[in-house]
């Protein structure tokens, strides 16, 4: 047994590199030293005893020299001594010194000094010998009427913790304290003697409680907090008493100490599902939240707030308060925004959506004038999220909210703006009516946009949506005004005359690597000339982005005057008009394929762009019916298309969450009795506070498989072989942050094995926390020797280390097995987790280590080892479903899952099936993983090769 399972009362810091004095020398400075001098000894003689020494020669010295002072110092070190002195005899009785020092501590308990008789009390708790205490009873009786309370409260718990070990010692003790309490005035003895109550005789306490139900709420919040366990537990085991005391539990919903109305608020919504009652709870909840400043009691609050919301009947009464929660979002923490913002869309319904929208919009304005914090730009992502979501549930509220929102595309935060963008596009999809007012108001801020992929995206979805004449004609306009004067080329020669040559060194730029939304590589390599910079700040926004060489703006621009071009043909009759508008529109994009070809843009066009640019003005020389219909209606069908396929997803995961939720009992169900009930079937009949102690305790249980002991089976692994003189194996046991080894030693041997020791060292980011304890095996005996390891990061981890022992009656030197290498493994800490595909590039472009694997496998079917995959590494698939049906011989999908410890893991699959090999040709191809860290990238890796190993078998 380690000292980690004892309970221990003590802890001692010892320095490590000190030289152990000797018995001799102690001895004399406890005798003849100075009190100093005694001091220093006796902390050496504990540090000693702690670290395994007996010093029994020292136990008279220190009764006779030490025990007599009345120095604090010595008195306090004096009282960890007696608790950590072995006190018995190798045959379990009592020494006979300890009588001596029983008499000391009765004096102690008479002593006139109040801090004495206090600590002395407090010492008496941790004794577990009952012929020690007998003597001391009177003593610990009459401290209950001694006038200082620090005296009176400590008396109460020492009466507790004997007449908890040793009842026959004061038999009374309940009567006694209940007479002790209805007499006392002091809050902290008030609590300790109710406390003692509460687990010695509840009967006294209710009777006492009774009493004074009434003034509850003018006791201090300590007696309080124990008011509300009591009830709980009462409540919890004969709910029949639950009307006698729900008045009680309201009234301290006011309390004023934020403890007791947190733990009064879960205990209500654990008593009664009554509306009022889950209304008062949560607004009690919500109220903590807004005034407590500390963000992680905000978010433990918001869970509880989400837990309720969970529960089908509790959803309906939370939706009433939308607005109260939205009170949260004055908090400037953004983890706190994101939790409020996800709970109140999920509460959000057709009666409160108007005030919802009202709030976020007020909200989008004012992140508009605050730019100081740094969460700022997020906040409004997040914003503009919500917002979106509650346009798509309820499509009455988008004509309020995108005019507030059109205004952010011309935002220099590109992430807020393309999130603004995307919602535009599927509300103009959507929404027919809408489609004039955003056309207008995009034509309004389209001058004003700054950034070149948000121009490309609203130039799409001009050319895409402009249906009348007035639009498409305002669209050119724009496109003109945005362009500046053309031919540009001779524009910009003009402007820069006598600044520059005309042959100017071209020189190749170095190729850059990109990345697709698959998550995969596509190398553009790019032609640069180098010539002096000039100011630009006059120029045009696309003038500046041609500039500047994005020439794909260009083509995106191509093709939505080619789109504007065919519809203004179809809808004007005039042929004079018609061939005017095609020829302007042709005239641009000649101006801007020429502007490409020359020197003066950074970077010069890519054939693609040419590619497209040429095609465009080639349909509109031609103008067949077939390209009409690719240009204006096929576009529009694919657009529909992706969103009707994303809707449907989103709504086969909210069905799944419902499901998730409703719990239904059918017909053939069969009846559950809470007396013949498992312990852990018994889900919300398990005690609250007993579930919260052990959780803090980190004691747990995890979910296991079906079979909990085939599971547990499954995590043994055997350290040494079945001939070795000692037989090892250890039960590896994950907690989140640290690993506990459940080593099982066996004595193989006829011997008698003295000093056994487990000695243990690590590999990785993994840190023995102790040092396990020697042990003496019987012949043919076992013992259990548990180890604990602290995990500070994700990857994989090796412990390795032997067993060394003597053999009794031997002479040689200490014997020693060698153990087998224990492999702790990454999938205990890796969780499925989902990110948005631009999070995903963003990440994927940042994280620094790349590990590519290579795939070798027996496993013919590309969906199956992409199942395989997920399955071992314990990923989860970004890319839909949709994407990855049919079969087509290659597949690349995004993978990502994040460690317990925060730390993030992208990998991408691309995969081919050979077909000219056959079909029974194994899967080809690479996985990429990429991880903030060396470890986690490397680890994953060999996972990966680990499990392709195993398919193989």
């Amino acid at each position: 047994m380690t000292a980690a399972e004892n309970v221990c009362y003590t802890l001692i810091n010892v320095a490590s590199d000190s030289e152990p004095p000797s018995e001799v020398s102690l001895k004399t400075d406890l005798e003849k030293g100075e009190i100093k001098a005694k001091t220093e000894a006796l902390k050496k003689v504990i540090v000693m005893i702690l670290n395994g020494e007996k010093l029994p020669g020292l136990l008279m010295t220190i009764i006779r020299f030490v025990l007599p002072l009345q120095d604090h110092t010595i008195k306090k070190l004096l009282l960890v001594f007696w608790e950590i002195v072995p006190k018995t005899t190798p045959d379990g009785k009592l020494l006979q010194e300890m009588i001596l020092v029983c008499d000391a501590y009765r004096k102690d308990l008479q002593h006139p000094n109040e801090f004495i008789r206090g600590s002395t009390l407090r010492f008496l708790c941790k004794l577990k010998e009952s012929e020690l205490l007998e003597p001391l009873m009177p003593a610990i009786r009459a401290c209950l009427e001694h006038r200082h309370s620090y005296v009176r409260r400590n008396a109460v718990l020492a009466i507790y913790t004997i007449y908890r070990n040793f009842e026959h010692l004061i038999p009374d003790a309940p009567e006694l304290i209940h007479d002790f309490l209805v007499n006392e005035k002091d809050a902290s003895c008030k609590r300790n003697a109710f406390m003692m109550l509460i687990h010695a005789d509840q009967d006294r306490a209710l009777d006492y409680l009774s009493t004074c139900i009434d003034q509850v709420h003018t006791f201090g919040d300590i007696l309080q907090l124990v008011i509300v366990e009591l009830i709980y537990k009462v409540c919890h085991a004969n709910p029949s008493e639950r009307a006698r005391f729900i008045r009680c539990i309201y009234n301290l919903l006011q309390s004023s100490s934020p403890a007791v109305k947190y733990e009064a608020a879960g205990t209500l919504v654990t008593l009664s599902s009554a509306p009022t009652a889950i209304k008062a709870a949560a607004q009690c909840y919500i109220d903590l939240i807004i005034k407590e400043s500390d963000n992680n009691v905000k978010l433990i609050v918001l869970d509880r707030l989400i837990e309720l919301k969970d529960h089908p009947t509790h959803e309906r009464v939370l939706q009433d308060l939308v607005m109260d929660i939205l009170r949260v979002l004055s908090t400037p923490d953004l983890e706190v925004r994101k939790k409020t913002l996800q709970l109140a869309l999920d509460l959000v319904s057709s009666r409160n959506v108007e005030e919802l929208v009202i709030v976020l919009k007020k909200e989008v304005i004012k992140t508009n004038n605050v730019t100081e914090h740094e969460d700022t730009d997020k906040y409004r992502q997040l914003l503009v999220r919500t917002l979106h979501s509650c346009s798509v549930r309820f499509p009455d509220m988008a004509a309020n909210v995108i005019p507030v929102l059109m205004e952010f595309l011309s935002d220099t935060n590109e992430a807020a703006a393309a999130d603004v963008l995307e919602f535009v596009r599927e509300a103009i999809q959507r929404f027919d009516n809408l489609r004039p007012l955003i056309i207008e108001k995009m034509l309004e801020v389209f001058h004003a946009i700054k950034t070149v992929k948000i121009y490309r995206g609203a130039l799409w979805i001009l050319g895409e949506y402009c249906s009348t004449k007035e639009d498409i004609q305002n669209v050119m306009t724009e496109v003109r005004r945005s362009l500046g004067e053309i031919p540009i080329v001779e524009n910009e020669i003009k402007k820069e005359t006598g600044e520059l040559k005309a042959e100017d060194e071209v020189s190749a730029a170095p190729a850059q690597k990109l990345v697709t939304e698959m998550g995969t590589y596509v190398t553009q390599s790019a032609l640069s000339s180098s010539r002096p910079s000039k100011k630009e700040e006059d120029r045009p926004p696309l003038r500046g982005f041609l500039m500047d060489g994005d020439f794909f703006v260009a083509a995106s621009l191509a093709t939505t005057l080619t789109k504007l071009a065919l519809r203004y043909v179809s809808i004007v009759q005039d042929k004079k008009k018609q061939n005017s508008f095609v020829a302007e529109a042709m005239l641009i994009m000649v101006t801007v394929l020429h502007l490409g070809k020359s020197s003066l843009p950074k970077k010069p066009i890519t054939d693609d762009d040419v590619d497209r640019i040429s095609l465009c003005l080639k349909v509109l020389s031609e103008c067949s019916p077939l390209m009409n219909d690719i240009f204006n209606k096929e576009c529009r069908r694919s657009l529909s298309h992706m969103l009707t396929v994303r809707l449907e997803e989103e709504k086969l995961s909210q069905k799944k969450e419902s499901e998730k939720r409703n719990v239904t009992v059918q017909a053939d169900d069969p009846i559950s009795f809470m007396q013949l009930t498992a312990k852990n079937e018994m889900t919300s009949k398990e005690d609250q506070f007993q579930l919260s102690l052990l959780a803090a305790m980190g004691n747990t249980q995890r979910k296991e498989a079906a079979d909990p002991l085939a599971s547990k089976l499954n995590k043994v692994t055997q350290l040494t072989g079945f001939s070795d003189p000692v037989y090892a194996e250890a039960y590896v046991h994950v907690n989140q942050y640290d690993i506990v080894l459940d080593v099982l030693v066996v004595n193989q041997t006829s011997d008698t094995l003295q000093n056994c020791t487990l000695e243990l060292a690590t590999l990785g980011d993994l840190k023995l926390v102790e040092k396990p304890s020697p042990l003496t095996l019987a012949p043919h005996d076992f013992a259990n020797i548990k180890a604990n390891v602290k995990v500070a990061s994700t990857e994989n981890g090796i412990i390795f280390g032997n067993i060394v022992y003597d053999v009794s009656g031997a002479a040689s030197d200490r014997n020693c097995v060698v153990l087998s290498d224990i492999h702790i493994d990454i999938m205990d800490y890796i969780q499925p987790a989902s990110c948005t595909d631009a999070e995903f590039r963003q990440m994927w472009a940042e994280f620094e280590w790349e590990n590519k694997v290579t795939v070798n496998t027996n496993i013919t079917d590309l969906n199956e080892y992409l199942q395989h995959i997920l399955k071992s590494t314990n990923m989860k698939c970004l890319t839909p479903e949709k994407a990855l049906s049919g079969f087509c011989g290659f597949m690349a999908a995004n993978l990502y899952a994040r460690s317990i410890f925060g730390e993030d893991a992208l990998a991408n699959v691309s995969i081919e099936k050979p077909i000219h090999l056959g079909p029974d040709a194994p899967v080809t191809g690479h996985i990429r993983i990429r991880a903030k860290s060396q470890g986690m990238a490397l680890s994953l890796g060999d996972k990966i090769n680990l499990s392709q190993k195993k398919a193989n078998i």
